[in-house]
């Protein structure tokens, strides 16, 4: 790819050109007369990444970056019964990145699925990484994947990653709210809980649309509705809702502890007022 070069000359305003930029200044306009041109680099051409894997090289190479030590304290941390391999992360990152470059949407939402179907730590994580993603269009079965998780949560950390993923199909479609308000009337407390984390990006603008303050609204609703209980981590939901919305609308945070505060335990409320003034 060539491109023509063109003179770039400074003019001083104020005071006359001295004669090296009278000189610079003349070379500059007949170079970019001459028609004169230069080679840009070559882009590299995109690497061949192979094809996407199958659910059994997926594992195998998750397996791969595992640690039996690592495994072990994850199994004694998370307390949830399945199998650990003791993968950090940034290394499950990693493959999953490979692996969205290396696959169609359709082929992420088949082996997102495989992934979370093994019961596997370390590969329901991956299956959530391979699905977040801002933009997703066509993404009605990516969302309808990630819905279709949420009964079944039984835990923090894999359900977390995949509300991250599914918190940016609700954004690109708040209409899916609907759907999200259902899961407070679950009889498992995490797809109770999941209902607050997946909503998290509603917090965030600090210039918010009247359709942002109804969901911001809407969503305090639920935290009402949800107050009462005493599980631990669901009151933790609900002071971190809280707390991000704070950072970016504290009047609302402070209405709503005001007229409901009560309800929580202390150290949700605490959490809740964490940034209020």
């Amino acid at each position: 790819m060539s491109r023509k070069r063109r003179a770039r000359v400074i003019i001083a305003e104020d005071r006359p050109m001295t004669e090296e930029e009278l000189r610079l200044s003349a070379e500059a306009a007949a170079y970019a007369a001459s028609e004169a041109e230069y080679t840009q680099y070559h882009e590299v051409e995109a690497e061949d990444l192979g094809p996407p894997p199958g659910i059994e090289e997926a594992l195998a190479a998750l397996a791969a970056c595992g640690d039996a030590e690592r495994a072990a304290e994850a199994a004694s941390y998370h307390k949830v019964a399945r199998r650990y391999l003791g993968v950090p992360v940034p290394l499950i990152e990693d493959s999953a990145r490979l692996w969205r470059a290396q696959c169609t949407l359709e082929e992420r939402v088949a082996l997102a699925d495989a992934l979370w179907r093994t019961d596997v730590h370390e590969a329901m994580i991956a299956a959530a990484k391979l699905l977040t993603q801002a933009r997703i269009r066509p993404d009605q079965a990516v969302w309808d994947l990630i819905a279709g998780w949420a009964p079944g949560f039984n835990g923090w950390a894999v359900s977390d990653h995949a509300c991250n993923a599914g918190g940016r199909r609700l954004a690109a479609a708040p209409e899916r709210l609907d759907e999200v308000e259902t899961w407070l009337h679950n009889p498992n407390m995490w797809t109770r809980r999941a209902a607050l984390v997946i909503t998290l990006p509603f917090t965030k603008s600090n210039i918010p649309t009247a359709e942002e303050r109804a969901i911001r609204a809407r969503i305090l609703s639920w935290c009402e509705s949800l107050a009462p209980e005493r599980d631990w981590f669901l009151q933790k939901a609900i002071g971190g809702w809280l707390r991000e919305l704070s950072k970016h609308d504290a009047a609302p945070v402070a209405d709503w502890l005001a007229a409901h505060g009560a309800t929580l335990k202390p150290f949700a409320r605490k959490e809740a007022t964490k940034y209020l003034r």
